[in-house]
């Protein structure tokens, strides 16, 4: 969205939390959680179509799963926002040169999945489901896809022995802070949108801080984050590796967000090589 119309559709939030502050709330975590983008082209689709495909069922929401045979441990592949399985095509590569088995699965609202709607908690439930489904020893995830991923196996108590997390938020209360700074949400919507995850989720958004769900988290962790990742802050890596005792931790320079690059993926396969 361009910044005229981003102000617009804050200041109507605002406007209509004053009469209906429940409703403005839901129409923000509506707008936050519709992703723009993340639907596979004709290359993907082709590519995605190499996999044995199936579909699992999280509550109504049908997830769409790739799967790449191989002889030694599984790798479950997990992306962020707004993507899909195809941003794994090189690493996929790598890792069927390395005879690992693979696993990738597109988020709601995502490439194949279901859903219009999609947030980091229900994502960890989605992964939770797939990992209990497939039994991979090994999770590779990007972006808030990590977090979701290290959310669910801590919460779980999931038996995963290697993590790796690439670009990932320390927490998920900041990324929703960036939004309400980005649309010039007023107090009020601000204190709607707080109440709305408390009634849905249980939980405020400032409780899905690395403080919190790191401490069941007993799987070997590698964090990798670009110190000029403009998307995610090299700050959130270093509250990552602070409480996430089993971690260590890798810089990169230059690389971005994405992380798509020989060397990151030469730090994973020494990681994920026994």
């Amino acid at each position: 969205m361009n910044n005229t119309l981003i102000k617009t559709i804050g200041n109507l939030i605002n406007a209509i939390s004053y009469p209906l502050p429940h409703y403005a709330a839901k129409q923000a975590v509506k707008i936050f959680s519709t992703p723009r983008k993340g639907k596979l082209n004709d290359e993907e689709t082709a590519y995605l179509k190499t996999a044995i495909q199936k579909t699992i069922t999280y509550q109504t929401i049908p997830l769409k799963t790739y799967h790449w045979q191989g002889k030694k441990s599984t790798v479950l592949l997990v992306h962020g926002w707004e993507s899909n399985a195809f941003r794994w095509k090189d690493l996929i590569e790598i890792l069927k040169a390395e005879d690992y088995q693979i696993i990738a699965v597109d988020a709601p609202a995502h490439g194949n999945s279901g859903s219009k709607l999609f947030n980091a908690v229900l994502y960890s439930e989605c992964i939770n489901l797939v990992i209990k489904q497939f039994n991979p020893q090994m999770v590779i995830g990007h972006s808030i896809g990590g977090t979701a991923s290290a959310l669910a196996i801590n919460n779980h108590q999931l038996p995963i022995k290697k993590l790796v997390l690439l670009g990932a938020p320390s927490n998920f209360d900041e990324v929703i802070d960036n939004y309400i700074k980005i649309m010039g949400y007023n107090k009020r919507v601000v204190k709607a949108i707080n109440a709305y995850y408390l009634k849905h989720f249980g939980y405020l958004p400032e409780f899905y801080t690395v403080e919190n769900f790191s401490k069941n988290l007993n799987a070997e962790g590698l964090i990798i984050h670009d110190k000029k990742d403009r998307i995610i802050s090299y700050r959130d890596a270093l509250h990552i590796n602070k409480y996430y005792k089993n971690s260590k931790l890798i810089k990169t320079v230059g690389f971005g967000h994405g992380l798509k690059n020989d060397t990151v993926y030469h730090h994973i396969l020494e990681f994920l090589n026994p």
